[in-house]
Formats: structure tokens, C-alpha cells, sequence
């Protein structure tokens, strides 16, 4: 029998409730929790977990995203396997599940349920309804992920609905997306069975959801961040409220996890057991996990925090085992086998080229910390009848490369990148995870596609001096080597990124959306320039 002590300042969620305790641990059980005179001065609270997460994104194998984030006090994490799916299919959800099987952390994976997320641009999986029956009837799956298709859910159309049932069937949460929506649109929407939302953008949206019986993930991730329009709505519904990352890069996840929005939280002199409810109860309510809530009889799920305000956290246990302590995990990196689908050839700095219509044309908006990108007109310049970058307005060229079979590079134009020389590019491209690049020129652009082709997946940013390539070999998405090292890579590239001009926070983050579909307003995939808001194509010149 194994059994241990913990003394110091239990923070009883459930109670609400701070008292001096000794925590008894016996075979990763809590077994008992007794008051003493005088315990430590640190605090004892269950484990944060992120509601909502694509560890892909992350560029890390579930067992590399365990070691970063457990030293941040993470024990669990509700992950959405919607990215490697786009490359891999079934194969790719089943290659995360067994990957994070491997460590001691509780991921719960869901069943994508729309891969490929639209018509309109090339994935390389498919999970159908046959395959949504086989993930669901097991345990280890716990929900429908995001459903991204809300007008299918909105107009009840079969397919989607048929999605919606099977896991109804099982008794599995539905998550949702639907950016913006409201009023009746959202009622319809959350009526057909939809329980969550992490895409609201304003305090008014996530109220309109809340009223018809939605939870909230307020998310803060590198790309998109929503915690400060949001996070007043703790005061009056924490118990419907939850935290989530969406998308996390490697160097900010380093940097910290769900504690640093706790921290934020509570020095916005939010209620302290509320903003817990939110970090650590809800999301194993909603989900129905296996996750301690730090009484007695429940897994030994917990972390150790040296105060109540920035939550600097010394040690991290789950099931009863200590997985990392004073900043550094004690979860072991462990070998990895290689998963991709990457199959097209080199390009040439003519297949960028676009021949000229007009100087004027719709551009991409590219925002920091959201995922809308606006939709405006502007001029390029003209060269020999090709349409050119127009640097000095900074609306530049972008393109998106089908990974999965040859076919001609699809081109337009961006504004907000800030580029004055060269290109960056990535094979992480939401969703389905075609080459996606923003460049000042056309050669720039097929050097920072062609190192990504050679390796089958990764980012890379092209100078006038330097070539720097990031490999993804893993679906050509994320990394099967250290994650601290790849964190570190990450920092690299990225400060190389904003030497050649770029303003963004997260410039590699940002261009991973730019052809995201699904979210409004103007967005490019392989297959063309798109209209989010019409949800069909459109001509690159202005008429």
C-alpha cells in the first residue's frame, strides 16, 4: 500500500472554504482530509484543466504537451483531435489517444465532428458518421467535438444532425462554434443539443448563449483572446463558465497555461472560489471526468500554488504521483512513431504568380488576438502585367498550397502582416492543414514552401540572409521531439518573423487561421478566395 501526507492551506472548492489540512494519499486515492494546528503556508487546490484544446496546435505530441503543461499545474486538458484528423483521418485521433495514453495526464479526446470541416478547400481525412459511432461507444472518448457546421445545425440538415444523435446516443456532450451568433439563431442552434461555446468575442454574445442554457469556455490562447470582453460574466454564472486555450504555441505554453488566467482573474479582484469553480470543477461536471476535485475518495488530483495570486505552482500530482515539481516536469519524454500525409512537389516562383486584373483588390485583414479578418479593397502594384505585393501599404501576397496532390498554388493578397522582405510559411493551416505562406515576393515565397515540401510539414521563415525551418514531421502539424526544445525553436523563428518586419504578437499563430473558412469574413483556401459570410467564393479583383 502506498501511502503519503500533504500538509498546507486546503482551498475547498466545493465548501468554499480555506482551512490549515493534512491530506492523507493512499494508492492515488484521496483516502482522508483532516484539520491541523498549523500547516505550511502554501495552498492546496485541485488541478486546472483546459476546457478546450487542440493540442495540435501546440505542435507537440500529447505526451510533449503533458510535460510543458503539468509544470503550470494542468492535470487535464478537454482536447479536440479536429487537426490531426484533417491530415490523417481516424488514424490521426487514434494516434493522439494512444499517444496520450502513454503519460500520466488526463486527456479527454472527442470525436471530430466536422473533418473535413468544409467543401471548399482540400483535407487529407475524412471522419464519417460510421467512424463518429465506433470513437463515441468507447470510454475514452468523452464528446462531440466543436460542431463548426451551424448552418447544417440551424436548418437541421440530416448529416448533421445524424452526427448530433449518435452521440446523443451515447450520452456524450455536444461542443460548439459559432462565432457571433445570436438571438434566435443561437437559441435554434443550441436547441438542436449544442452545450458549449469557446468563440464568443463579446460579453453580449456569451450572454444571449448563457440565456438559453450554454456554458462558456472563455478562451485566451496564442491567436485568439477573448478573457477580458469575457470574464466579468464570472461574477453572476461561474457555475457555467470554464477556461479554455483553443490554440497554444509552444513558447507561450512554456510560459504558462489556465494558471495565468486564474492570476488574471483574481486580480481583477474576481471571487476567488469562483473563478476556481471555472478552472477546476466545471469542466469535470460538463464532461464527466475522471478528475479529482480534491475530496475525499477522489483520484489524487492536485496541485500545490506558492499563493493565491500569481499561482506560481511548486508541485503537480495526478493519481496520487508527483508529475512535476518547482518548474520543471518529471514526466519523461518518450519515443514517438512518425504519422503523415504529404504528397506534393516543389513550386516554382512562377506558380505565385497572378496576372493582373486591375490594381485593385479585396484584401485579407488580418487582426491581432482575433480570428475575424475583415474584408477591405486596396491597391497592389503592377509589374509587367503580374499583380505584385504593395509593400509599403503592407498588402502583401498570400498563398495556400494543396499538401495532398499537385495542383497550382491559390494567390491573393493581406494587409497587417508588416513584412518588408521575405516569407513565412507553415504546414499548419486550420483546417485542413494545407501550406500556407505570406510573402513579398514570389521568390521568397516558393523558398519558404519548398524547405516546408522537402520536410514534409513544418514552419519556415526566408531573408535576404537567412533560411530558418522549423520540422513538423508528426502529419506534418507538430513535433515528436522535446517539447522545451521546440519551444525554444519556436522563439526563434518567431523573433525572426518580427526582425523582417512583422507586427503581430504571433505572426506564425495568425497565418495558421488565415484560411480557416469557417470564420468570417474573407479567408483563402486551395481552392480559392472565400467569402465567409456568404460561405462561397469570390473574385480576387475589385469590378
Amino acid at each position: 500500500m502506498n501511502t503519503f501526507f500533504i500538509d498546507g492551506q486546503l482551498v475547498d472548492v466545493i465548501n468554499k472554504k480555506i482551512k490549515n489540512t493534512r491530506i492523507t494519499i493512499q494508492d492515488g486515492l484521496i483516502s482522508a482530509i483532516n484539520p491541523v494546528e498549523n500547516a505550511p503556508k502554501h495552498y492546496i487546490l485541485p488541478g486546472f484543466i483546459d476546457a478546450h484544446v487542440h493540442v495540435e496546435s501546440s505542435m507537440l505530441i500529447p505526451s510533449e504537451f503533458a510535460r510543458l503543461a503539468s509544470v503550470h499545474g494542468t492535470v487535464a486538458t478537454v482536447s479536440d483531435p479536429h487537426e490531426i484528423a484533417n491530415v490523417c483521418g481516424k488514424e490521426g485521433v487514434e494516434y493522439m489517444i494512444q499517444n496520450g495514453k502513454q503519460v500520466n495526464f488526463k486527456f479527454y479526446f472527442g470525436a471530430p465532428s466536422c473533418v473535413p470541416a468544409t467543401p471548399f478547400e482540400t483535407a487529407g481525412g475524412e471522419i464519417s458518421a460510421e467512424d463518429l459511432e465506433d470513437l463515441l461507444s468507447r470510454p475514452e472518448v468523452s464528446y462531440l467535438a466543436e460542431m463548426m457546421n451551424w448552418p447544417g445545425t440551424v436548418n437541421r440538415a440530416p448529416e448533421v444532425m445524424e452526427k448530433i444523435a449518435i452521440a446523443q446516443k451515447f450520452g456524450k456532450p455536444i461542443d460548439g462554434h459559432a462565432p457571433g451568433l445570436k438571438g434566435e439563431m443561437a437559441k435554434k442552434y443550441i436547441s438542436a443539443g449544442i452545450s458549449t461555446d469557446h468563440e464568443c468575442f463579446t460579453k453580449e454574445e456569451a450572454l444571449d448563449k448563457l440565456q438559453y442554457g450554454m456554458k462558456i469556455a472563455i478562451r485566451e490562447g496564442s491567436a485568439a483572446k477573448n478573457f477580458d470582453a469575457l470574464i466579468d460574466l464570472i461574477n453572476d454564472y461561474y457555475h457555467k463558465i470554464m477556461f479554455c486555450s483553443d490554440d497554444k504555441h509552444p513558447d507561450n505554453l512554456a510560459e504558462g497555461h489556465i494558471n495565468k488566467l486564474v492570476s488574471r482573474a483574481v486580480k481583477k479582484e474576481k471571487d476567488l472560489f469562483k473563478v476556481l469553480q471555472a478552472a477546476c470543477i466545471n469542466p469535470i461536471e460538463h464532461y464527466q471526468m475522471d478528475v479529482g476535485k480534491l475530496q475525499v475518495g477522489d483520484k489524487a488530483d492536485f496541485i500545490i500554488s506558492k499563493d493565491l495570486i500569481e499561482f506560481d505552482i511548486i508541485a503537480t500530482y495526478v493519481n496520487g504521483k508527483k508529475i512535476a515539481e518547482n518548474g520543471q516536469t518529471l514526466i519523461p519524454s518518450i519515443p514517438s512513431n512518425l504519422i503523415n500525409n504529404f504528397n506534393t512537389s516543389p513550386k516554382s516562383p512562377a506558380d505565385f504568380e497572378i496576372q493582373a486584373k486591375g490594381d485593385t483588390v479585396k484584401v485579407i485583414v488580418a487582426q491581432d488576438g482575433q480570428l475575424i479578418t475583415p474584408q477591405i479593397t486596396g491597391k497592389i502594384k503592377i509589374k509587367e502585367g503580374l499583380a505584385e505585393s504593395n509593400i509599403e501599404a503592407d498588402i502583401l501576397k498570400i498563398s495556400v498550397i494543396n499538401r495532398y496532390e499537385d495542383q497550382n498554388p491559390t494567390v491573393s493578397f493581406i494587409k497587417n502582416f508588416g513584412l518588408k522582405e521575405g516569407a513565412i510559411a507553415s504546414s499548419v493551416g486550420h483546417d485542413s492543414h494545407n501550406i500556407i505562406a505570406v510573402g513579398v515576393d514570389n521568390a521568397s515565397i516558393a523558398k519558404a514552401v519548398n524547405l516546408i515540401i522537402e520536410a514534409k510539414g513544418g514552419i519556415s521563415a526566408v531573408s535576404k540572409t537567412e533560411d530558418f525551418l522549423l520540422p513538423l514531421p508528426v502529419g506534418g502539424i507538430m513535433s515528436n521531439e522535446d517539447g522545451y526544445k521546440i519551444a525554444k525553436a519556436y522563439t526563434s523563428i518567431d523573433l525572426m518573423a518580427k526582425k523582417m518586419g512583422s507586427t503581430l504578437n504571433s505572426p506564425f499563430m495568425t497565418l495558421s487561421f488565415m484560411a480557416l473558412l469557417v470564420i468570417p469574413e474573407l479567408k483563402l483556401s486551395d481552392k480559392g478566395l472565400f467569402d465567409g459570410l456568404k460561405f462561397e467564393f469570390t473574385p480576387l479583383f475589385q469590378e
